[in-house]
């Protein structure tokens, strides 16, 4: 007997949806399918599907996160060189609390410094560097796909800025195509560790005086996940990421919460001195994520007993990146880079320490404005990482932590990595600093300046509420210099400043209860 097609059809159709509909009835696991057999699976599939219909389809241009479409297309459209011009008035909801502006001059200058750079190194660094005022932060290998590393690298080349390499050590995709190298060492010392995870100086010393590698770099927190740590899972641990690492290969890759090598905020300067004269006298610096006041504090007050600076110190904000966090860390441990930024710009300039020590900013920066408002609150120059990403073709799939990232960004499968041409997508991220810096050479020379140095808190005004604006100056508290040494109890810090301990993180005394009409802190 022969049977119709559809026949056919229909069997191989619905055999295997009956064989599914039993054995959903049957399973203990899941209340949903057992209830509603096959047709729970529908509503998975549209669970799964919905970021990317939501992305493409739902959302407006202004409500995307972790960054909006406009906020991707700019980066995009500087990156290929397309227009980035926006026609008929901004989308903004300029009423909106929160909403910033730089406040611009009657007079604008002529000739803004297109290439603004800065210089750091203190008079203990002998080798001084010059630094775009944007550059890649740290993002690691491992983290990242070795394409993606080889084509930000030579993008830093081509474009004359830094890259950091993130706390995943100094692998050879840093090293091949010569731009600048920031190495990150984190609290696992990936790159410079021993067996036993502890610091390795004799490898820091081989890798830090690299020509390439222009300043090293303490990780003490990062912004997406304080405090956490983490770990690369064994599966992720490939021969070439252990050896990068130095760690065993195929097992989990463990990165402490805390550092082995020092305990003590004077202890950690003394760390810090020891690689500035490993690496042969080039700039070191603290990387962390603004947390307990008291503690920034207990660094100054560390940095006045022993006489060591630090050549730079990079905030990094709460709303800052990474591969994979903890949902609650990401959303609601540490502080905002606007705030951070103001309460490490507040103890520097309030310790007489900010003419010595550079001060870098990080935290979801993509634009010359963002870039303005940074330098205008008191940082030195900026780093960024997600942008820097979306230049070299991301599309914030945000598959980074499932290694399926579809655009060969964030994953070690050397088929999706193919995509990624290093060449082109260096290119675009060159491109793509070269047009901020123009960006931000406008904003700059609408305010009336030469260079972004010279802007200040009072070129930055903000909106309190619905009602109330001003400059941020007058909104948040900017301490004056050497408040803190001379009146700390003028300063809103001043129960910070007393239980901030230069030879302990913890604070020496009690920390009483803020004043009831004092302004925050």
């Amino acid at each position: 007997m022969n049977l119709h097609p559809g026949w056919l059809i229909g069997l191989v159709i619905s055999v295997p949806l009956l064989l599914l509909g039993l054995y959903d009835s049957f399973q203990e696991h899941l209340t949903l399918t057992r209830n509603y057999p096959v047709a729970a699976h529908i509503r998975w599939l549209f669970f799964d599907l919905r970021p990317y219909l939501r992305q493409y389809i739902v959302e407006g241009d202004l409500e995307g996160k972790p960054y909006s479409i406009e906020a991707r297309n700019l980066v995009y459209a500087r990156a290929r060189g397309t227009s980035e011009a926006h026609p008929f008035g901004t989308e903004l909801d300029v009423n909106a609390e929160g909403y910033s502006w730089i406040n611009h001059s009657i007079k604008p200058a002529e000739k803004p410094d297109k290439s603004p750079r800065t210089l750091i190194g203190t008079d203990q660094c002998r080798h001084p560097y010059s630094a775009s005022l944007l550059n890649v932060s740290a993002m690691s290998f491992g983290s990242l796909s070795a394409n993606a590393i080889r084509a930000l690298n030579l993008g830093a080349k081509t474009g004359g800025y830094f890259h950091d390499t993130g706390e995943g050590g100094l692998s050879r995709y840093h090293l091949e195509h010569g731009g600048d190298v920031v190495w990150e060492i984190g609290s696992g010392y990936f790159g410079c560790r021993n067996e036993d995870g502890s610091f390795d100086p004799d490898l820091f010393t081989e890798g830090a005086q690299r020509d390439q590698v222009k300043m090293t770099e303490i990780k003490l927190s990062q912004g997406a996940k304080p405090g956490h740590g983490g770990m690369l899972p064994g599966a992720k641990v490939t021969q070439e990421i252990a050896e990068t690492r130095k760690v065993p290969a195929h097992q989990d890759c463990l990165s402490p919460r805390g550092h082995s090598a020092f305990s003590t905020p004077c202890e950690m300067l003394e760390f810090a001195a020891s690689m500035r004269d490993m690496s042969g006298g080039k700039p070191v610096g603290l990387k962390l994520c603004v947390g307990q006041i008291h503690e920034v504090f207990a660094i100054m007050k560390a940095i006045r007993k022993t006489g060591i600076l630090p050549d730079f110190i990079v905030v990094d904000g709460a709303e800052g990146g990474t591969g994979a966090a903890p949902l609650e860390l990401s959303n609601h441990v540490g502080m905002p880079l606007r705030e951070g930024l103001i309460l490490m710009r507040n103890a520097l300039v309030g310790t007489g320490l900010k003419k010595h020590i550079r001060l870098g900013a990080s935290g979801k920066v993509f634009s010359g404005a963002g870039m303005a408002e940074n330098l205008a609150i008191g940082a030195d120059w900026c780093n960024a990482a997600r942008a820097f990403l979306f230049s070299i073709g991301c599309i914030q799939a945000q598959r980074c932590h499932t290694g399926t990232c579809p655009t060969g960004i964030t994953t070690q499968d050397p088929i999706r990595q193919r995509g990624l041409v290093v060449d082109t997508q260096s290119k675009h991220a060159a491109r793509f600093h070269e047009k901020t810096l123009e960006a931000l050479a406008d904003i700059v020379a609408a305010a009336g300046l030469e260079h972004p140095r010279d802007l200040r808190p009072h070129h930055l005004s903000m909106r309190g509420d619905a009602i109330k604006a001003g400059s941020i100056d007058a909104l948040d508290a900017f301490i004056d210099e050497n408040q803190l040494i001379d009146a700390p109890d003028e300063t809103i810090y001043a129960r910070h400043w007393e239980a901030a301990d230069p030879d302990s993180f913890s604070a020496r005394s009690e920390i009483p209860h803020a004043p009831a009409k004092q302004k925050s802190a």
